[in-house]
Parts: C-alpha cells; sequence; structure tokens
C-alpha cells in the first residue's frame, strides 16, 4: 500500500463517525432518486407496454345515440387506423354487503368477445357469453375490494328495470388502469366499479339495437390529432355528440400521467438537497482538515510528492465517501422503490407489476455523487494544491478576537462570559457559522416539507367536503327532468332538504385559449353546495354572466369582467357571449358555474334539471339508500362521508410511510450537519479547550463553550428552514398542480414546532456524542508544541 494511502486509511478510521454522518447524507439522496426514478421508469415503461399491447385508444367520444352504418364513415376520416363504437351507460349497484348504493360503468363487449381496442385482460374467470343473460366481467380492484366470488350476483338498475348481474370474470383494461369516477379526488374501489356485458345484451337492455352511444378511435403515426378531432366532432354532431377528447383528457390516462409527473418532481428536488448539503459538508471537512495538515503538506511536497500526487490524495476521500453512499443508497433507493411499486399497485391496475431497480438510474446516481463530491471538495483541494511548502511551514496565523456585536452595543454586563466567548468565536468565523446554519436549516425544511402535505390535505377535505360542499349525498339523473321530480326527492327516507341542478357540457373559448368541461347551473340560494372566493367568503351567483373557478381562469387567461364564448354541446347547442363575473376557489377540476334559471334560458329549455345535492337525516340513512338503489331515474349517487373516508384511508396509509422516511432524512441531515460541525470546532479548538480545563475551568463549563456554539447554530437555524421550507413548500404546489387536483398551500403551527423539535433533538444527541469526545480528551497529548 503506497504512504499516501496508509495515510489516508488511518484518516478515515480517525473520523469515522464524520465520515459515516457524509456517507449516510449522500446515501439518503441517492436512495429518495433511485426510489423516485427508478419506479418513474419502470411505471412509465410498464404503462405504455400495457397500452401498446391492449391496444389503447387515442381518442374517445360520446354521444346520444348513433346508427351502427356510421362507424363505417368515422374509420373513413384521414388519419384513424381503428375505430371500436360501444354501448356504454352507467347505473345504479345494490352490492351484498355493502350499506350504500355503489355505481357502474357498463361496457359493451363485441360478441366474439375480443375488442378491436381497449382489449380487456381476463385475471380469472371466464369471458361472458352473449346468450346467457346478465352475465359479465368486473374489474378486479371493485371485485377485490368487495370481497366477491366469482358466480356471485349484483343487482343494478338496468334502464328502469332491475336485473341481477353474475359475475363470470375478473378483468383489466387499459382504460381503467386507475378506477375513479369523473369529479372524484381519489378511487373508491367499494363504491364505483367496471362492468363489462355482450353487446348483444346492451342493445337489448338500453334500446340501442343497430346503434352505439361511445366511440373510441386509434390513430395513424403522424396524424394530426386536432383535425381528427374537429371531424369526428362534425360527424357526430347531429347525433348528439359531447365532443371528443385524447388520450391526455381521459381519466384514467390523466390521473397517471399526473403521478408520473409528480414522480419525476420528487426524483429531482429531494436528491438536490441531499447533495447539495453533502457537497457543503465536504468542503467544510476537507477545508478544516487541510488547515489543521499545513505542515504535513509541507513535509510531503519536501519530501517530493507532486501537487498532483496531493490533490488526488486528498480528493480521494471525497469520493470513496461518495461511492460508499451511492452504494448503501442504492440499496435503500431500491428496497423503498418495490415498497413504493407495491403501494402503487393498488391503485394503478396492470396485468403484471413487478418492481425491477433501473441500474442506468443507479449508475446516473453515482455520476451525480461523485460530481457532488467533486464540486464540494475542489476549493479544499486547490487550497492544498496551491500552498507553497515554506508557507506551509509556518503555523497559520492567530485568530483574531474581537468584541461582538451586542457586547458592542453596550449588553456586555449582562452577557455571562462563556456566551461572550461563544459569540466571539462565531463572530470570528462568520461564513463557517452561517453555512453551518444553513445546512441544519435544510434539515427543518426537509421536515416542514413532510408535515405540509397531511396539513394541505387535511385543509382540502374541509374547505371542500364540510365549508364549500355540505351536502350529504349527491344524486345524478339519467335524463333532464321537471320540477316536480324534485318533490318525489324531498319525500325521500330523511331527505331534510334538495338543492337540485343542471349540468351542461360546453366548450368554452377567450381569445385564441379554448377548454371543454360543464357548466353547473345552481339555485340562486344555497346552502349545500356554496362557492367561495379566496378568502372563504360565499359567492351569489348573478342573474346574468357566470362564475369560473381560479383553475379554468387560469387556463383560459380571463379575469371577471371579461367575455367568454360559450358552446353547448348538447341539445340544440346554442352559441352565446357571457360575461364572467367572479372566481371561486376550488381545488379540483376545472369548472363554471351559472344561476340555473339563466342556464335554463341559454339551453331553450323550460325549469329542468338533471341532478340534485339533497341533507338527510342520519338515522334514516338505511331505508334511504334502499330507495335509492331501487329508483329507475337515478344514474348515480355519491356519498360524501362514503368519499371523504375513502379519501382519508388512501391518504393516510400513503403518508404514514412516506412521512417516516422523510423523518428519517430529515434526521439524518441534521445529525450530519451538527455533528461534523461539532467535530471539527472540537478538533481545531482542542488545545484552546484544554488550556481552559488546565487553567481551571471544570469539564460543564468547557462543554458549555464548545456546545454551546451549536445550541445557536441550530437555534438560529431552525426559523431559516421554516422560511425554506415554505418556499420549498409553494414550488410543490406550483411543480404538483394539475388541472385535475391541486395542492392549498397551508401548514399548520404544529407542523413547524414538529420540525423545530425533531431538529433540536437530532443536535442533541450529536452534541452528547461529541461531548464524551471532549470529556476524554488527553491534556498533555493535545497541549504538546507542534514544532
Amino acid at each position: 500500500m503506497r504512504t499516501l494511502d496508509r495515510k489516508l486509511w488511518r484518516e478515515l478510521q480517525e473520523t469515522k463517525m464524520q465520515v459515516a454522518a457524509i456517507t449516510l447524507v449522500i446515501a439518503s439522496g441517492v436512495a429518495v432518486f433511485v426510489m423516485s426514478l427508478s419506479t418513474l421508469g419502470f411505471l412509465t415503461e410498464t404503462r405504455d407496454a400495457y397500452y401498446d399491447r391492449y391496444r389503447f385508444a387515442d381518442l374517445f367520444a360520446g354521444v346520444q345515440r348513433a346508427p351502427q352504418p356510421l362507424e363505417d364513415r368515422i374509420a373513413a376520416i384521414p388519419g384513424i387506423a381503428v375505430t371500436q363504437t360501444r354501448v356504454v351507460s352507467q347505473v345504479t349497484l345494490d352490492v351484498p354487503g355493502l350499506l350504500e348504493p355503489a355505481v357502474g360503468q357498463l361496457v359493451s363487449l363485441p360478441d366474439d368477445g375480443v375488442p378491436k381496442l381497449n382489449a380487456v385482460y381476463l385475471r380469472r374467470g371466464r369471458m361472458p357469453e352473449p346468450e346467457r343473460a346478465g352475465e359479465v366481467l368486473v374489474s378486479d380492484s371493485f371485485f377485490e375490494a368487495n370481497q366477491l366470488q366469482l358466480g356471485d350476483s349484483i343487482d343494478a338498475v338496468l334502464n328502469g328495470r332491475l336485473q341481477a348481474l353474475t359475475i363470470v370474470g375478473v378483468a383489466l383494461s387499459p382504460e381503467y388502469v386507475l378506477q375513479v369516477r369523473s369529479g372524484e379526488l381519489l378511487p373508491d374501489n367499494r363504491r364505483f366499479g367496471i362492468f363489462w356485458m355482450p353487446r348483444l345484451q346492451m342493445e337489448s337492455v338500453f334500446d340501442m339495437d343497430g346503434a352505439f352511444n361511445d366511440v373510441s378511435v386509434r390513430l395513424l403515426r403522424g396524424a394530426n390529432e386536432k383535425q381528427v378531432i374537429d371531424q369526428l366532432d362534425a360527424l357526430l354532431k347531429p347525433y348528439g355528440g359531447v365532443g371528443a377528447v385524447g388520450r391526455d383528457q381521459q381519466i384514467s390516462a390523466r390521473f397517471l400521467d399526473d403521478e408520473i409527473t409528480q414522480l419525476r418532481a420528487t426524483g429531482l428536488i429531494a436528491p438536490t438537497i441531499f447533495m447539495g448539503v453533502a457537497a457543503f459538508l465536504l468542503n467544510i471537512v476537507l477545508s478544516r482538515r487541510i488547515a489543521m495538515q499545513r505542515v504535513v503538506i509541507a513535509g510531503l511536497k519536501a519530501f517530493g510528492y507532486t501537487n498532483l500526487e496531493i490533490g488526488w490524495h486528498y480528493l480521494k476521500t471525497s469520493l470513496l465517501i461518495a461511492v460508499l453512499g451511492t452504494v448503501l443508497g442504492a440499496a435503500g433507493g431500491s428496497w423503498m422503490g418495490s415498497g413504493l411499486a407495491r403501494m402503487y399497485s393498488q391503485f394503478y391496475r396492470f396485468p403484471t407489476f413487478v418492481y425491477q431497480a433501473d441500474y442506468r438510474t443507479i449508475l446516473l446516481a453515482l455520476g451525480i455523487s461523485l460530481l457532488a463530491a467533486v464540486v464540494g471538495s475542489l476549493r479544499a483541494v486547490s487550497s492544498a494544491v496551491r500552498l507553497p511548502p515554506a508557507e506551509a511551514m509556518r503555523p497559520a496565523a492567530p485568530a483574531i478576537y474581537r468584541r461582538s456585536i451586542l457586547e458592542s452595543l453596550g449588553l456586555e454586563p449582562w452577557i455571562p462570559l462563556p456566551l461572550r466567548m461563544i459569540l466571539r468565536s462565531l463572530q470570528r468565523r462568520p461564513v463557517a457559522a452561517g453555512l453551518s446554519s444553513l445546512g441544519i436549516a435544510f434539515s427543518v425544511s426537509v421536515m416542514v416539507m413532510s408535515g405540509f402535505t397531511n396539513d394541505a390535505l387535511d385543509y382540502l377535505v374541509e374547505f371542500e367536503f364540510e365549508t364549500a360542499q355540505r351536502q350529504d349525498i349527491q344524486v345524478s339523473l339519467y335524463e333532464v327532468t321537471s320540477p316536480a321530480a324534485r318533490h318525489d326527492l324531498r319525500h325521500l327516507p330523511g331527505v331534510q332538504a334538495v338543492e337540485v341542478f343542471r349540468a351542461v357540457p360546453v366548450n368554452l373559448r377567450f381569445q385564441h385559449r379554448e377548454y371543454r368541461t360543464s357548466i353547473l347551473g345552481l339555485p340562486p340560494r344555497r346552502d349545500l353546495y356554496r362557492l367561495l372566493n379566496a378568502d372563504g367568503q360565499p359567492i351569489r351567483l348573478p342573474p346574468t354572466g357566470m362564475v369560473l373557478n381560479d383553475k379554468l381562469a387560469e387556463i383560459l387567461h380571463v379575469q371577471a369582467g371579461q367575455t367568454v364564448t360559450v358552446e353547448v354541446l348538447e341539445g340544440e347547442e346554442p352559441v352565446r357571449h357571457v360575461q364572467v363575473t367572479g372566481l371561486a376557489a376550488q381545488f379540483s377540476g376545472a369548472n363554471a358555474y351559472m344561476e340555473r334559471q339563466q342556464l335554463n334560458q341559454l339551453m331553450r329549455e323550460s325549469d329542468v334539471f338533471n341532478g340534485a345535492y339533497l341533507a338527510v337525516d342520519s338515522d334514516a340513512l338505511p331505508p334511504l339508500y334502499q330507495e335509492l338503489k331501487r329508483t329507475p331515474q337515478i344514474a348515480s349517487v355519491t356519498i360524501k362521508d362514503a368519499t371523504i373516508r375513502a379519501f382519508r384511508e388512501t391518504i393516510a396509509t400513503n403518508q404514514t410511510t412516506m412521512l417516516s422516511f422523510t423523518i428519517f432524512f430529515a434526521g439524518v441531515i441534521a445529525i450530519g450537519v451538527v455533528y461534523n460541525t461539532a467535530r471539527l470546532s472540537l478538533d481545531e479548538r482542542s488545545r484552546e479547550l484544554a488550556t481552559l480545563r488546565v487553567i481551571g475551568f471544570t469539564r460543564r463549563e468547557v462543554s458549555t463553550i464548545l456546545l454551546g456554539e451549536l445550541a445557536v447554530l441550530t437555534i438560529v437555524a431552525v426559523p431559516l428552514g421554516w422560511l425554506i421550507g415554505y418556499g420549498f413548500c409553494a414550488a410543490m404546489t406550483m411543480g404538483f398542480e394539475t388541472e385535475m387536483f391541486r395542492i392549498p398551500l397551508v401548514i399548520q403551527s404544529a407542523t413547524y414546532a414538529r420540525a423545530g423539535i425533531v431538529v433540536a433533538i437530532a443536535a442533541a444527541i450529536s452534541g452528547l456524542i461529541v461531548r464524551r469526545r471532549l470529556d476524554h480528551l488527553d491534556l498533555v497529548e493535545v497541549l504538546k508544541s507542534n514544532e
């Protein structure tokens, strides 16, 4: 072994705790990087392979009723490769063991059972036979959530008639990788399921003989999607077409795309923090080691070692730490990635979903770690290389101590002697002290980020489901109906209040921008479904004009007082210019609102509605649910309490896991920074502290001087970390924002307090470890002269 390598090995052994702390910081960054990007690559590749193999469509369009021969005209549109027409309908379900009514999405299968697009993967059982009435396939997430068995029957209201659906198989489809209803924040697998039924039976049940109400399209490579959509819309418009959408607007694909976007952000933001802290630590450690080894460096140069050899010797320390951290981080990240994949498998359903570590990501992580090590060490190494031997032989210039700022302000009589020594020492090296405090602040910010997610989701649930939406149940009807139906709803068991609404699909245009959504026509006086502004105050719907939620206004770049063009996509499809009178604060969807009578007038229809919000007596829920399950006019039922329960259960499982990881990583940063700061301070000031012991200072007094500096740095770091954490959270809300879902920027005081406490505990642990070394200083050895 070469002489310099032996020296390096001895120094690593002497500073093994410091090396371990920096290694863990690098390993934490690598672990998050490998977990996020490996899962991202795995999820993306799995999605793309599934979409391709099972022929996921590129375009989707719905109509009221179109004749089957129209399919040939659709297939003739330039750019279309494959066309698949279907019958699709939502129905109310009575699921055994489930008190509340559920909703099923019925999708027709070709009578030969092989769809040209959106093919099904049969996971269990067999395909339904067209000649056997009521046989269906069911989505596996609904099947598992309700603990069903093959052969079980579920009652469903099909076009006003009660019929039993017999489960003969369990299936998956690329169209429903995530099984979520339109307008919902998260999937509720117990109360929403996908069912596939032979087309022959669905045509009979829904009076669609020789007709269809849904079409899927696969495009030729290089086809212009917008041109195809325009031609497809023109063709379907006479038959009640509500406008075709691309795959990026299909609800399951959109949720999955949003998740991939968020994974990519996670894989870039968190490792940047960890690698930055690691580079900072390496710079401090090497800079101070080189400062303490001036005489050693001079001796090495005097014995003939070149600048390159000496520079490589010190750089190797950083590179070895980076390699070790990458190895540990890659192992940890692969383990965390497999756990994240298991968690995703509960939401996203693929035929195969087996996680494998991406070695390309691990190699990239190694490259980034080595780069961070070089960047962090470059300044220190260059100072060692540039140090002339004659200059290095001299001891470093003694430190200049001055009165602290507080002493200069005349506060010296009230400042104890140990605190004066602490303040003077920190003021002597303001850059080093500031960087140390900044490193601790980063650990505080990571803790703030972890708690922010829970705070934001709690606020979201309270705002959306308690403050704004105060109904207990929402019902949607198959068709628009007269005001008399409102009294029928009012007389259902336990119903205390009813607010009806009219939902209309529209295309909104402003200047060159457009967006397809729905206008919700609400009554002028509302207590169950309220629109709130950014301050949480109710918004009154004007007799003319409409209100947009803040996300839709952002998409269209429109402000209150400006006029948008409303193109209705059903009925007579009128086109109107409507003024935007206000903006509502909402965290999901991109929606528009009008006073219901105004919307009825725009549609040139009487006082009709197609949905209602209900406030009900909780004691009367069982008979009410039974009545809703049997009411033919009701297409779907949404129960707010069930939605909140599913939301909280899903989020709680995920957040508990991620919070544990984040607390660990924040503790690693805090201990890494504080311990290295304390150890370096002890190494640099051991002679000074030993002198204090010799002249009569007790161990406790000497420890107070050394650890007091750490306490001051930590105290300064905590509020700074809160501020940095708030900035990171603001960046997260912008990075994770989608049209479907937004995260409110809300951080509770308890989150700030928890972040400060966890970091303070980590600092205390580091201080105790250093205190133990301080207590065992060999005073005689330390006080020996270096000359």
